[in-house]
């Protein structure tokens, strides 16, 4: 079922949380314009209708010693449900990987991966191509980001409409 068009305070509310979920009630009325207590049921509302999906803290990489970054792409030698089901889950019980995405193109699957250093990186590697289902593994460090982790701009982004 679609979800009902967000209005101008819906998409300032939704800014301000993404940039700073911490903001009170009070501190994201004044930014829009609302009383505390229609802002704090807007939101609600929000979260209710899965405009929010959680809240989260945005951890420094660097600080906690994950120096690298490395775009994984593979490709599988089989497509069979249980060997993409097998594959999937081992992804997702690997601490390394921080995000898996499914893709078109050459490859089946795109892995963001943090590691402390190259040889972290190496054991990591070589734990994911012992996996049978694994055809090619091909991997691009990246050299430093130039936008990280930026919020969705709602204006900019939004549909045709």
């Amino acid at each position: 079922m679609p979800q009902p068009p967000l209005d101008r305070i819906d998409r300032r509310l939704l800014d301000a949380l993404q940039r700073d979920a911490r903001l009170t009630s009070v501190q994201l009325a004044e930014r829009v314009g609302l009383s505390p207590s229609p802002c704090a049921r807007r939101i609600r509302r929000l979260e209710q209708q899965g405009w929010i999906s959680h809240y989260r803290a945005v951890l420094d990489k660097s600080c906690l010693g994950l120096g690298i970054t490395i775009f994984v792409q593979v490709r599988l030698s089989q497509h069979q449900d249980v060997l993409v089901e097998r594959f999937e889950a081992a992804v997702r019980d690997m601490a390394e990987v921080i995000d898996c995405h499914t893709v078109s193109g050459a490859f089946d699957y795109l892995l963001h991966v943090v590691t402390h250093d190259l040889p972290a990186y190496e054991r990591w590697v070589r734990r994911l191509q012992k996996l049978p289902m694994i055809n090619t593994v091909d991997s691009s460090f990246a050299i430093r980001a130039v936008k990280d982790d930026g919020p969705l701009d709602l204006d900019a982004l939004r549909g045709p409409g």
